[in-house]
């Protein structure tokens, strides 16, 4: 009897945790292959955030009826499923779906998504925006797919150190809007020279890496919008107001390069760009961050390219 409540006990408190995952079953028209889930959780991920659209009410859809909306407006933050980590805390917003449920650990596999960025999007660099990634269990991402300056790029940091960060561009800001791109990934996850990354976007061979494609032992998908550096964005576009900021406050060296990074949109250091805003905020006169809408479609994953998609 005690055996019982006690597994009654610890079923509502699991239930009641407010950071339990909160997983998502994808329609068949629009994703197969990988078990999601939200990857924030409680008052984070707001009903906006995540959405199944139909093409009847306006969407744009790859195939079929259906595609997946993301949006993150200021203030889109919130925790880890887990809890251990803060997006709030971190000069972050999401909405966001992880497979860490589904990691791999090793082998070769193929991957198919289609992105689509509306008309009206608006790339907010040096604010960085990605809208994917694969993730290593406690290990850090080693392939993103990142909006920086030139666009829709891919970067890769197969461990933490800065020595191994390489990026490369695969769509242009000028092509992106308003289009529809196909994305096909052949990956073989390895700590060794015999793993590779392949990207093809609409047919073309884009990115073709050969070696480590991992550091730690399974390897997992996210895929959404992950915006990284806020204040760096508002910074940007309140350099007049920094200028006059750190004429009339007590302004360090440091203050001085912060700003003459962000003026040639250069990264300028999370913590510096934080401090920086923190200190002059008052003076700016834009002080909202323009809403992130993406749409995804045909998100799949296989052992076969036949599996993955019919662009392809």
């Amino acid at each position: 009897m005690k055996k019982i409540l006690g597994i009654l006990f610890l079923s509502l408190l699991l239930s009641g945790n407010s950071y339990a995952k909160k997983f998502v079953k994808l329609p068949k028209d629009v994703g197969s292959g990988s078990k999601f889930y939200k990857s924030l959780t409680g008052k984070g991920y707001k009903k906006h955030g995540f959405q199944i659209v139909n093409k009847e009410d306006g969407h744009p859809v790859r195939a079929g009826s259906q595609s997946v909306r993301f949006e993150v407006r200021q203030g889109d933050c919130g925790k880890d499923s887990d809890g251990g980590w803060s997006d709030c805390k971190n000069d972050r917003e999401r909405h966001e779906l992880s497979g860490g449920d589904s990691a791999m650990s090793s082998g070769e596999h193929w991957f198919s998504w289609s992105i689509y960025f509306p008309k009206d999007h608006q790339n907010l660099y040096p604010l960085s925006n990605a809208f994917g990634q694969f993730h290593q269990k406690n290990g850090n991402p080693i392939f993103m797919f990142k909006e920086l300056r030139k666009g829709y790029t891919i970067v890769r940091t197969i461990t933490d150190n800065d020595w191994d960060y390489h990026e490369q561009n695969l769509i242009t800001n000028d092509e992106a809007l308003g289009n529809w791109f196909d994305i096909l990934i052949n990956a073989k996850w390895s700590k060794k020279e015999d793993g590779f990354f392949k990207i093809w976007v609409n047919g073309d061979l884009r990115y073709d890496y050969k070696g480590p494609t991992k550091s730690k032992s399974k390897v997992y998908q996210k895929f959404g919008v992950y915006r990284t550096g806020i204040t760096r964005y508002l910074n940007y576009v309140n350099v007049d107001g920094i200028d006059k900021c750190l004429r009339e406050k007590e302004s360090t060296n440091k203050d001085y390069t912060t700003l003459y990074k962000l003026k040639r949109k250069k990264f300028p250091g999370h913590k510096n760009s934080i401090n920086l805003f923190k200190k002059c905020n008052s003076y700016y006169d834009v002080k909202n961050v323009p809403t992130t809408i993406i749409y995804f479609d045909e998100v799949r994953r296989g052992k076969s390219k036949e599996k993955v998609g019919i662009f392809n």
